[in-house]
C-alpha cells in the first residue's frame, strides 16, 4: 500500500523573518500531519500553532533542520492530545466520525491533505493504538525515516517499525477500496444526490453496494443513528427516511470532502451535514456523515 508523501525540506534559516517566511511555507503540511494524527481540524491548527511559539522560546543553534524539528514537535503534541481524546471519543454519543476537511478545489491552502486521508481512512485508523498511528501516519504516509518517528513516539526506531508494521497489517485488513478515478466517483455521489432527493429507493439500491456501511455523527447534539448501518436495503430506507423528515427544504451541493467528491447538505438555507462517499466498482460502499454542529463550524 503506497501512501507516502515525503516532507521537503527547506535549508536551515537564522533570522526571525526567514523562521516565520519557512513557517508559513511548511504550516499546511504541518496541519496536514496534525489532521492525520487526530482527526480534527481545529485541534490540529492548535498543535501547529503550539509548536510555532515553541519554537520562538527554543535554542535555535541547536536545530539544525527547523522543518524536521517542527515535524516532530508537533507530532509529539498531537500524540498527547490523540492519547487524552481516546477517553473522550469512548464516551461520544454514537459513531465518532473525524472532522471533515471540506475545500471546493483540492488542496485546501489551510491544510495539504496526505492522498490517503479520506474520512473512511481516518476511521480505520481510530482503530489504533496512539502510538500504532503515529508511526504509521509518520513512516507509511508522509514518509518519515523511523529515526525521526522514534522522536516522536518515544520509543527504539526498532519498536516504532514494530508499531508501523502492526499498523500496516491492520490497515490493510480494513482500508477502504476506492479505486476509481475522480470523474466516476463525482457521477455517483451526483446520482446519490438525486436518489436521496427523490427518495427513489430503486436507484439508491442500484448505487449501494449489497454490504455498504453507513455511519452519521451527531455527538448527541442532533438526530443521528446510534450504530453503524448496514446494508443496500436498511442504508437506502435511512437515507430516504432523512430526506422525507427534511422535506422540500433540503438539497444538497457538490463539494470536495478530504480531497474527494462528497457532499453538503442544506436546510432552508443553513448547513446542516456533510456527506463523504466511499465509491468502489461504480457502487458505494461507504457513507460517512456529519450532522454533528460543532464539527460543521470549521467548513467555509
Amino acid at each position: 500500500m503506497s501512501h507516502t508523501q515525503e516532507m521537503s525540506r527547506p535549508s536551515c534559516v537564522n533570522s526571525d523573518e526567514d523562521l516565520a517566511t519557512e513557517f508559513d511555507a511548511i504550516r499546511p503540511r504541518l496541519v496536514g500531519v496534525a489532521y492525520g494524527l487526530l482527526g480534527s481540524l481545529d485541534e490540529a491548527e492548535d498543535v501547529v500553532q503550539d509548536a510555532w511559539l515553541r519554537l520562538g522560546r527554543a535554542d535555535r543553534a541547536e536545530i539544525q533542520d527547523v522543518t524536521g524539528w517542527l515535524v516532530v514537535t508537533v507530532s509529539r503534541l498531537a500524540l498527547d492530545v490523540l492519547r487524552s481524546a481516546r477517553v473522550r471519543r469512548e464516551e461520544y454519543v454514537g459513531p465518532w466520525l473525524p472532522e471533515p476537511v471540506v475545500t471546493e478545489a483540492d488542496p485546501a491552502d489551510r491544510v495539504t491533505l496526505a492522498e490517503s486521508m479520506s474520512m473512511a481512512m481516518l476511521v480505520v485508523l481510530e482503530s489504533l493504538s496512539p502510538a500504532e498511528r503515529t508511526a504509521f501516519v509518520l513512516h507509511d504516509v508522509f514518509g518519515l525515516p523511523f529515526e525521526e518517528v522514534a522522536q516522536a513516539v518515544g520509543r527504539s526506531p526498532a519498536a516504532c517499525r514494530q508499531l508501523a508494521a502492526r499498523a500496516r497489517k491492520h490497515v490493510a485488513a480494513r482500508a477502504p477500496r476506492f479505486e476509481v478515478d475522480a470523474d466516476e466517483h463525482r457521477r455517483v455521489v451526483e446520482a446519490f444526490a438525486r436518489a436521496s432527493t427523490g427518495r427513489d429507493i430503486d436507484a439508491l439500491l442500484a448505487l449501494l453496494d449489497p454490504d455498504v456501511v453507513l455511519r452519521s455523527d451527531g455527538g448527541g447534539l442532533v438526530t443521528a443513528a446510534r450504530r453503524p448501518v448496514r446494508g443496500a436495503g436498511r442504508v437506502a430506507r435511512f437515507i430516504a427516511g432523512v430526506a422525507e423528515r427534511f422535506g422540500a427544504g433540503s438539497r444538497f451541493t457538490p463539494i470536495m470532502v478530504n480531497g474527494r467528491p462528497g457532499l453538503l447538505r442544506f436546510r432552508d438555507g443553513a448547513l446542516s451535514g456533510v456527506y463523504a462517499l466511499t465509491v468502489a466498482g461504480g457502487r458505494i460502499t461507504e457513507i460517512h456523515i456529519v450532522v454533528n454542529p460543532e464539527k460543521l463550524r470549521s467548513v467555509r
